[in-house]
């Protein structure tokens, strides 16, 4: 699916950067293939304007915060979030301003990321409950470009038939290719996929797992919210939690943001945060690996690809199925059929 023509999915909330980098000075980045630029408004919080001064085009993000709007880098002009031309300083104080504004988009201060909407969001940002919960911590595990497909990377997400090839190097049983159990219930806002895997458990991963048997089991409840995040909630037989949520971001037809947080039962003393995103990122790396090596649009193009050959296959059927009815609700249609 071409993220860009689908205009309907400018609708929908996006985890774009790191809260605290904008106290670092505007933030240039690409969502659906439009230019933003990301900058501390009024009271310190987000705002997000179309990266383009309407002068004479300069990139906003080349400029600097200022007392809660942001000035361009050419020649000062100065908006305000809501994108509006509030100075030139080349302008006599009595000189009145044009009525010249920038397009302003959504934008929140959520789970330690700037989330923005192009349009007025059809839905809000996923609930974490963990968040600030007593007896949880969150753990910022990265944000990384990946030249795949948000779609890409959500049905991976959901499709334990490729634990024990692709991950074979760090908890993929190769002697149990399927699961002990797979359910998948359709929901208003996706769907949540209920399943059971033992995995192995090397000495390294003792304290991540919270026992020191050769194998275990992960008890998984994964979440999909529509369009592109998900969240997976592993129990191990220890008690320990592991909660993970990401959001593929689309920047643009060939390439995504994942930004990822890790919720956990546990403390610091118990297992650092610092094993926790070691742990996990060989993990990703061998996804990344395996993602980067797919065509981003042949999840939705049955022409290309042969489905429903294994249970696996169904979260990517439920997928594109929802997402169809979702364009086509919105007059849209611009996937193959």
């Amino acid at each position: 699916m071409l993220n860009t023509r689908q205009k309907v999915l400018r609708k929908f909330w996006y985890a774009t950067v790191p809260t605290a980098a904008l106290g670092e000075g505007p933030q240039a980045f690409k969502l659906l293939g439009e230019n933003i630029v990301l900058f501390e408004g009024p009271d310190g919080k987000p705002a997000a304007l179309q990266d383009r001064c309407c002068h004479r085009t300069a990139k906003l993000s080349k400029g600097a915060s200022q007392n809660g709007n942001i000035a361009c880098g050419y020649h000062g002009w100065e908006y305000n979030s809501a994108g509006k031309l509030v100075a030139i300083p080349q302008f006599p104080p009595e000189q009145p301003l044009p009525d010249a504004r920038v397009p302003a988009y959504h934008a929140a201060d959520r789970y330690g990321y700037v989330w923005v909407a192009l349009e007025e969001p059809l839905r809000p940002i996923p609930e974490i409950p963990e968040e600030g919960a007593p007896g949880y911590r969150r753990i910022h595990q990265f944000y990384d470009k990946w030249n795949t497909s948000a779609l890409r990377l959500m049905e991976n997400s959901f499709d334990n038939a490729h634990f024990s090839f692709v991950h074979k190097g760090t908890f993929g049983d190769t002697e149990r290719p399927r699961p002990e159990k797979y359910e998948i219930t359709e929901t208003d806002y996706g769907f949540d996929a209920q399943t059971i895997v033992r995995i192995v458990n090397p000495p390294h991963a003792v304290r991540v797992t919270g026992t020191a048997e050769p194998y275990t089991t992960r008890d998984m409840h994964n979440k999909w919210y529509l369009p592109f995040s998900r969240r997976l909630d592993i129990t191990y037989p220890s008690g320990l939690r592991h909660i993970i949520f990401n959001c593929a971001t689309p920047i643009d037809d060939g390439s995504i943001q994942v930004v990822q947080l890790l919720y956990r039962n546990d403390t610091e003393e118990q297992c650092s945060a610092q094993e926790l995103i070691d742990w996990d990122a060989a993990i990703i790396a061998e996804d990344k690996d395996a993602l980067e090596s797919t065509d981003p649009d042949a999840i939705v193009d049955l022409s290309r690809k042969i489905e429903m050959h294994m249970p696996s296959d169904r979260p990517g059927i439920i997928m594109r199925k929802q997402l169809l009815e979702l364009l086509k609700q919105h007059g849209e249609i611009e996937v193959p059929r």
